[in-house]
């Protein structure tokens, strides 16, 4: 599966700590849909939801890695994993910690 996400040169990771979050190890990068191109793959993800279902999990259902996701935080917006960008080296990049496992709060949070 390959990806284009156009970002600018400051941006900011969420570091959350849900269940799910914590075991793969997803750091998020919010990219409005309009700034995300999938490039190929399409085929083969695959999709899993939980919970409420508004999250709409993705994974390549070659590897298992999930690439990126549709988060039920950001309607408009793509959530990519940012541990999976070919190369993220001239991106400036500030960490914000999101309690996942008190996710309502944590949404309230962001705004």
């Amino acid at each position: 599966m390959r990806f284009e996400a156009r970002v600018p040169a400051e941006v900011e990771i969420l570091d959350c700590n849900c269940s799910i979050c914590t075991a793969t190890g997803f750091r998020h990068l919010i990219v409005p849909h309009s700034a995300f191109t999938l490039l190929s793959g399409e085929d083969k993800l695959t999709s899993y939801r939980f919970g409420t279902g508004a999250a709409n999990h993705l994974f390549c259902s070659v590897c298992g890695v999930k690439s990126f996701y549709q988060p039920r935080s950001h309607p408009d917006a793509w959530s990519v994993n940012f541990n999976t960008l070919d190369d993220a080296s001239g991106l400036s990049v500030s960490i914000r910690r999101f309690d996942g496992r008190n996710w309502e709060e944590a949404r309230a949070a962001l705004d």
